[in-house]
């Protein structure tokens, strides 16, 4: 079996995993919100929590908006799955609404979301962790900094124009193994195939490149011994990629990708400025890691929410 179909099987596994483990607990009886909350010490998360909700007036669900108690699976399970075990904790007849997917704009109600747009004006976007199976996982890095290979690497899909331009420009370099896995554009020379993380995270610099919205890889990376080039993100999730410091957490890289030698020869002959981006990065990554406090964020998010709609 080649590598690529193994790493699939086992992918198909944990999925089929994850739904079964995540159907059993949404079957169970839950707590409330205020028996998980009661005298916990949670003053730390209010800046999370009002992150992730920015809202402070009182507002009106819309007309199709979703029951806690009503709420039933969709076509998006692992969305449906990570939001229902959040409302679930809440009074049956408390409304709320909702977008799945990756959501590039502001809803013009109050909504539930994964990803949202990093501006001044996105307070509707209410930021849940949702979709966690594929945006939350980390791995385990083998490699010190130093034994890395001292070149970047970029390795996705390019459906996306600034995906195409970036390994278009970069896939035949000599300081950067940059290329796509399309395998219906295979017989391109930019095509170099699947790479698994492991095998990326034996080079010193990953790019990390957004698709509609977030990339996914920029958790992993940012767990990593190895350090995160990309351009100033435009989207953030649970993640909050909007806090993210240039120069702190991450590498930032122009937004046409034309400083990516300068910056990969730049950490190599400063290789303590980059350690210290990867110990900032482990740091920030730590909050996530956490998973009582992160149900406890979550509940309290949803509780703001619900405590700011009107007529529940």
């Amino acid at each position: 079996m080649k590598k690529k179909d193994w790493n699939y099987v086992k992918d198909r596994f944990r999925k089929i995993f994850y739904y079964i483990r995540e159907g059993v607990e949404i079957g169970k009886k839950v707590p409330s919100y205020e028996e998980i909350l009661a005298d916990k010490e949670y003053s730390s998360l209010i800046d999370r929590v009002n992150y992730y909700c920015k809202l402070d007036e009182p507002f009106q669900v819309s007309k199709k908006a979703s029951m806690v108690g009503s709420f039933k699976k969709t076509k998006s399970f692992t969305y449906f799955a990570d939001l229902k075990k959040t409302v679930r904790h809440f009074p049956a007849h408390y409304e709320f609404d909702y977008i799945f997917g990756d959501v590039v704009d502001v809803p013009k109600i109050p909504s539930f979301v994964k990803s949202r747009p990093i501006n001044d004006e996105n307070n509707n976007s209410i930021l849940l962790k949702l979709n966690a199976i594929r945006h939350f996982r980390f791995y385990k890095d083998e490699y010190e900094f130093e034994s890395k290979k001292p070149l970047s690497v970029f390795r996705g899909m390019v459906y996306h124009k600034h995906r195409r331009d970036f390994v278009d420009l970069y896939f035949d370099s000599d300081f950067a193994d940059v290329g796509h896995n399309d395998e219906k554009l295979d017989f391109e020379p930019s095509y170099k195939g699947f790479m698994s993380v492991q095998n990326q995270l034996a080079y010193r610099y990953i790019v990390s490149i957004e698709g509609k919205d977030v990339a996914t890889n920029l958790k992993w990376i940012m767990a990593s011994n190895s350090v995160c080039f990309m351009r100033k993100p435009r989207f953030e999730t649970w993640f909050m990629e909007g806090l993210l410091v240039p120069g702190v957490h991450y590498v930032e890289l122009k937004d046409d990708f034309s400083d990516l030698k300068e910056k990969v020869c730049y950490y190599n002959d400063h290789t303590d400025e980059a350690l210290e981006i990867v110990r900032n990065a482990n740091q920030y990554v730590k909050q996530f890691l956490l998973p009582k406090q992160e149900k406890i964020v979550e509940i309290l998010v949803a509780k703001k929410y619900f405590e700011l709609t009107l007529e529940q």
